[in-house]
This record gives C-alpha cells, sequence and structure tokens, in this order.
C-alpha cells in the first residue's frame, strides 16, 4: 500500500475513538449520554438544514466539516462540559497538542487542510465559524430541552452559565439566538435552569 493512503487510513481508524468519548449531554427522550462523533454528526446535519437563517451567506461545505472535525481533539484531551470552569482553564493546551499529534496521521497537505480548518473554527472569526459555533451551542441545547432540562438541573447550572454560552449563537444566526432564548426562558421558568 502506498504511504499516503496508508496515512489517509490509519486517520480514518483512529478517528473512529471519537465514538467512545462521551458527553454530558444526553440523547433526545432521556436515552443515554451522547458520544462526540453523534454530537459532530447532529450538527453537520442541522447545520445543512439551517444555512438558511445565517447571518451571512456561508460555505456550507465547509460548515459541515468544521462541525465533523471540531471534536476530534477530544480522542486525546477528553471532553471538556461547556460549563467546567476548571477544566476549561487547560482545555486549549489539552486540545492543542491532540491536535498535533492526531491531525499529523495524515499526509503534510490533508494535516494542514484540517488544522487550519480547525483553528479557523477555534477562532471565531469567520462567518463559517461562527455558524458552526451556533449548532455548537443550539445542538445540545434543544437535546437538553427535549430531556426536560435534566441535565441542567444534574450539574445546577445556572442561566448566566447558559446565556454566557449561548449568547454567542447570535454571532452566526440572530433568528437561531431567538429560539435560544426562548427555551432559556422557558426552563428558567420551570426551574430547570437557576436563576
Amino acid at each position: 500500500m502506498e504511504d499516503r493512503l496508508k496515512k489517509q487510513l490509519d486517520f480514518a481508524l483512529e478517528i473512529d475513538k471519537e465514538k467512545n468519548i462521551f458527553r454530558q449531554t444526553h440523547l433526545s427522550g432521556n436515552g443515554r449520554n451522547e458520544n462526540d462523533a453523534e454530537h459532530a454528526w447532529h450538527m453537520a446535519i442541522m447545520a445543512y438544514l439551517l444555512r438558511e437563517h445565517s447571518n451571512q451567506q456561508v460555505d456550507i461545505g465547509k460548515v459541515m466539516l468544521m462541525c465533523l472535525i471540531h471534536d476530534i481533539v477530544e480522542i486525546d484531551a477528553g471532553d471538556t462540559y461547556a460549563y467546567d470552569a476548571e477544566n476549561l482553564k487547560t482545555q486549549k493546551a489539552r486540545e492543542d497538542a491532540a491536535k498535533e499529534r492526531i491531525f499529523s496521521l495524515l499526509p503534510e497537505d490533508q494535516k494542514n487542510e484540517l488544522i487550519a480548518l480547525f483553528d479557523e473554527f477555534e477562532a471565531y472569526e469567520t462567518a463559517e465559524s461562527k455558524f458552526a459555533h451556533s449548532m455548537d451551542n443550539l445542538q445540545p441545547l434543544i437535546l437538553n430541552n427535549s430531556n426536560g432540562g435534566n441535565d441542567w438541573r444534574e450539574h445546577g447550572v445556572t442561566a448566566a452559565q447558559v446565556r454566557g454560552r449561548q449568547d454567542k449563537t447570535k454571532l452566526g444566526s440572530e433568528k437561531l439566538f431567538e429560539v435560544v432564548d426562548d427555551i432559556i426562558k422557558e426552563n428558567i421558568r420551570k426551574g430547570n435552569i437557576k436563576e
């Protein structure tokens, strides 16, 4: 087998490990915890379906690829819960080391391409990265809402914490932020999110 193909297949096998990284968010209808691969797939499909609600026109293929690769680093770095202040302090360093190891399995050109895409997502500056982040915020929110707010209640999440994360949704989509804001208000009223 030629070296390039071997590297591509090695990477393909390595990223299968993303299916073993479980998140704090549960599947809809009070299902089990979702894994990172399910989260990424769900975000990518949502991005395609909801693209008309982006604040700016986006390259939807690029957004979908961002969604699909954004958590690959968690194979090494582990999932950092959105409201875990202590682990958020070390998240970037852990993810940077993971990014280098995992994407280095690829041929150099593809490594550079995917690292650039990952870095663009993290930088939160382009229309594509802002819309992809909107999906990253919206996806667990709608799952938590579908579960009667159990994940928020279990972790004692406050309105300030949820708003701190979700306020950025409007950078990618004002329209989707309206939905997000309604969901937050409803869950505060129900006592699922602490005031």
